[in-house]
Order: structure tokens, then C-alpha cells, then sequence
């Protein structure tokens, strides 16, 4: 099959829902032609069908588009993944760990990175960061990730900045849980002004909650075209984004 009818293909199973089909397929191709036949076929898949393979992570297998994705592959896929309406957060935070922390995290900088000089990357951290909010406001005021030794006080950004350098209080071993906190440790201590850029969006959001404020009164102008966490779950359907929404995302 030539690489233009496996694209056709696999973009027609995700069209049809058929996530795991699509999955498939990538799969075989990487098996019978090897790795760098697949990693051609996704630098022309658009970011939303990556998105559609990868949020669909299922722990209990491992998944060759997640191995082989790069940096800037899916640092475009996670800022585009608000347009699913999963107001839980499972499927973004499962699929970052899952790319991030690959290989024992020896790229993870490089994909944090990536994602952060996307116009939407802080924004999507924050997402991942957002029931834990209180634990990373702890870690960013005192070190370390218990609210109980914290006095409960928040930095300034000013603050934030002065104190972005310190010597961490815990070493990254003792919470390589591959995971939201040794996420929050590298964001601190290895790329400190997304850490920043990150929990002051993160503030915002736990202010919009404390205010009572939805997920859509919060972001009005978010794309219309979001479908429910429900309909999403296991690639039963995918963004009805417009080509020019998914554009201005990345």
C-alpha cells in the first residue's frame, strides 16, 4: 500500500471512530517497512488525527505511535486537545505521561519544551495540573509538595522569579512517580519560566472555580465544535475542528 492510501486509510477509520483500527494499521506499517516509514506517515498526518491515536492511550499495551512521535508532533496535539470537552482531564494527563515519561523521561525537556513555545502549551499544562493545584502552589512557595509544611501564602510572579533558581529541596528520584509531580519537579527546576508562565494560568483557573465559573463560561471563545468526554472515550468520536481552528491552535 502506498503511503498516501495507509494516510487515506488510517484518516478514514479515525473519521469512522475506529481508533484502535487506525492504530492498527500505523502499527503494520512500522512492523513490515520499520520505524522511519511510520514516523514519514505521521509528519503528514495533520496534529488532530495524531491526537485522536494518542489520547486513547491504553496502559496495558505499549503503542508505537507513542514511542515514535516527536516533540513538536505532539506539542502540537496536546494544545489542540481542549477541543474535546473531558472536563476530568484523564485522557490529556494519561497521554502526556505516557509520551513524556517514555524511555525513562530521557526526552522529556525536549517535549516540554516544545510544548511550551506552542501559543496555547501553557494553557494545556495547566489542564494537566488542575486537581492538584494546591500541592503545585505548595512546591512552588516551599520545595516540596506537602500543603501541610506550607504557610498557605502566594508568590507574587516577582517572587516566582527570584525564587526559580533555588537548590530543590527534594531530589528528582524521590518523586519520579512518571506522574504530575515529577512533572512539576522538572517544570520548576529545568525550565522554570514555563513552570511560572504555567501556575499563573493554573491561578486563574482555580479562581474561575472558586468563583463557580464553568469550563465554558472560562473560556468563552473556545472552538463551538467540542463534543462530550463520553462520545470521546476509546475513539468513539473526535473533534469536529475546522481546518482553520486547528491552525490558529498551533
Amino acid at each position: 500500500m502506498s503511503q498516501l492510501a495507509l494516510i487515506e486509510k488510517t484518516q478514514a477509520l479515525i473519521a469512522a471512530g475506529d481508533i484502535v483500527g487506525a492504530e492498527s494499521v500505523l502499527t503494520e506499517l512500522a512492523d513490515s517497512e520499520g520505524d522511519g516509514a511510520l514516523m514519514v506517515v505521521l509528519e503528514q498526518l495533520p496534529a488532530k488525527d495524531i491526537l485522536a491515536v494518542i489520547r486513547e492511550y491504553d496502559d496495558s499495551k505499549e503503542s508505537i505511535v507513542n514511542l515514535l512521535i516527536t516533540p513538536q508532533q505532539f506539542a502540537h496535539a496536546v494544545v489542540i486537545e481542549k477541543q474535546y470537552k473531558d472536563l476530568t482531564r484523564t485522557h490529556l494527563r494519561g497521554m502526556m505521561n505516557s509520551v513524556i515519561f517514555r524511555d525513562d523521561a530521557v526526552d522529556a525537556i525536549e517535549f516540554l519544551t516544545a510544548i511550551g513555545d506552542l501559543e496555547g502549551g501553557s494553557e494545556a499544562l495547566a489542564d494537566y495540573f488542575t486537581e492538584k493545584w494546591s500541592r503545585v502552589e505548595a512546591f512552588a512557595r516551599s520545595g516540596t509538595f506537602d500543603t501541610v509544611e506550607d504557610d498557605g501564602e502566594i508568590l507574587s510572579e516577582q517572587a516566582l522569579y527570584q525564587s526559580a533558581y533555588v537548590r530543590p529541596r527534594v531530589d528528582l528520584d524521590e518523586v519520579a512517580d512518571q506522574d504530575w509531580m515529577q512533572m512539576a519537579w522538572l517544570l520548576r527546576h529545568e525550565l522554570p519560566d514555563l513552570f511560572i508562565e504555567m501556575l499563573i494560568v493554573l491561578r486563574a483557573k482555580a479562581r474561575a472555580f472558586d468563583l463557580g465559573l464553568d469550563e465554558e463560561e472560562v473560556a468563552e471563545e473556545e472552538d463551538d465544535g467540542k463534543v462530550e468526554t463520553g462520545d470521546t472515550d476509546r475513539g468513539k468520536a473526535t473533534p469536529a475542528a475546522r481546518e482553520d481552528d486547528e491552525e490558529s491552535a498551533i
